[in-house]
């Protein structure tokens, strides 16, 4: 029974993994300073205006364009013979 769960839960993590690479660069970025006075980019907004909401939830901060975004990969179009 336990290689079919160490199975399961492998195929669980290989599933989940390219989706939270993509949720991690979204367009558009809260940029906020730390409890440490650090400055904070949490790029995990779709939208400027989902991300509106939690700058004006009091973290004091702004929602900015993510410099490191690449977007969307650009599809491959097969040509048929």
């Amino acid at each position: 029974m336990r290689p079919i769960r160490a199975a399961m839960l492998g195929l669980v993590v290989l599933a989940s993994a390219p989706a939270a690479a993509t949720y991690r660069q979204a367009p558009w970025c809260a940029v906020y300073r730390g409890a440490l006075d650090d400055t904070r980019w949490d790029c995990i907004y779709p939208t400027l205006e989902s991300c509106v909401p939690f700058i004006l939830g009091g973290t004091r901060g702004f929602c900015n364009p993510n410099p490191r975004y690449q977007g969307p990969e650009p599809q491959r179009h097969r040509r048929k013979h």
